[in-house]
């Protein structure tokens, strides 16, 4: 019986999973950041060294966790150590290949909001903070964003900036002392966005298959460049499909979370 068709989620849950390698050192954010890495695990990069913020090295959960503090990251993982040794030994001292986080907004350069939407003092909504995200997002040595493009969420600028990107562009995050290259690549619900080699603005390089430039340019806050030629990525295969959704079910009957996302 054939699977049913792809959602948007699962296309950019999915692209994003392909980017991971075999030994990979990725310090993964919870929700869909974790959700394509084990994706990557289950699927074609089974040695992928996940860490999370807990302390926990070379996770390999049976089902998504509800948080950092899951205990199910720690139960199978190859080991677990202190908060203060995942920051200072491993992520400072830049032993982490790839940052995975997401995002409530994003502006043209990569910066991130996950604090508030609204004014600080006041706002419209109150998000979940930090955590390490500004942490991971300042010393991995690349970082890569997965994140649904709305005008909501892509922002001429951002509410409050809680994660550097890019900063103003050009070389602004080197002379910031941040280090490695900063954000390489956004994975979204129609596409990936890359930043410039130049100016460090983001820029649509690729397409989900039948979403178009326009949809792209009326989702996006600011006036998006595309890149010439523009690339569409593969559809997921039923392996992908099966494993993600898998997961998903997994994770639905150990913690009553629903469904896939859409």
């Amino acid at each position: 019986m054939s699977l049913p068709p792809h959602t948007p989620t699962e296309m950019m849950t999915i692209q994003a999973a392909r980017r991971l390698k075999n030994g990979t050192v990725c310090f993964v954010g919870i929700g869909l950041p974790s959700a394509a890495a084990n994706v990557a695990r289950l699927t074609h990069a089974p040695d992928v060294v996940l860490i999370y913020e807990s302390g926990t090295i070379g996770a390999k959960p049976d089902v998504l966790p509800l948080s950092i503090g899951d205990g199910e990251l720690a139960e199978h993982a190859d080991t677990v150590v202190s908060v203060p040794e995942i920051f200072r030994y491993w992520l400072q001292g830049g032993r982490v290949d790839v940052g995975f986080l997401g995002a409530a907004q994003i502006d043209r350069f990569g910066n991130i909001n996950t604090t508030v939407i609204g004014d600080y003092a006041k706002p419209a909504v109150r998000l979940p903070g930090a955590g390490g995200a500004p942490e991971i997002a300042s010393n991995a040595k690349e970082v890569w964003i997965i994140i649904k493009q709305t005008t909501r969420s892509f922002v001429e600028k951002l509410d409050f900036l809680t994660s550097v990107g890019h900063l103003e562009g050009g070389d602004s995050r080197q002379r910031s002392g941040a280090r490695g290259a900063g954000p390489t690549a956004i994975i979204t619900d129609l596409g990936v966005l890359a930043p410039h080699p130049v100016t460090k603005e983001l820029t649509l390089t690729a397409l989900h298959p039948g979403v178009t430039v326009e949809q792209a340019i009326a989702s996006t806050g600011w006036d998006l460049k595309v890149s010439e030629p523009l690339a569409v990525t593969a559809a997921p295969t039923t392996l992908e499909l099966e494993t993600l959704r898998d997961l998903y079910r997994r994770t639905s009957e150990a913690h009553g979370t629903g469904p896939v996302p859409d």
